[in-house]
């Protein structure tokens, strides 16, 4: 992340309320037009109580949406041909 410290107090806060923050680096400050802010490196670790979510519905989700069989569609298409005229 990077920001002023002001904001990655905030941001590490929140981020630690939601999730279990493993590691935080080292603030390393930032030069040149980035100048008063700093970079940090966090890892975290989420966990979800939710269950999975479901596929979508191909009827449903509108143009672009559908699934595609692929096995099918690469059965089925033209492989481009590369002419070599120079030869």
């Amino acid at each position: 992340m990077i920001g002023t410290p002001a904001e990655l107090d905030a941001a590490v806060a929140v981020l630690t309320a939601t999730a279990y923050v493993t590691q935080v680096s080292d603030r390393h400050p930032l030069a040149g037009a980035d100048a008063g802010r700093h970079r940090v490196f966090l890892r975290l670790a989420l966990t979800t109580a939710a269950p999975a979510a479901r596929r979508p519905d191909p009827a449903t989700t509108g143009p672009g949406g559908a699934l595609i069989d692929l096995d099918t569609a690469r059965a089925t298409r033209r492989t481009a041909r590369k002419e070599n005229r120079g030869a």
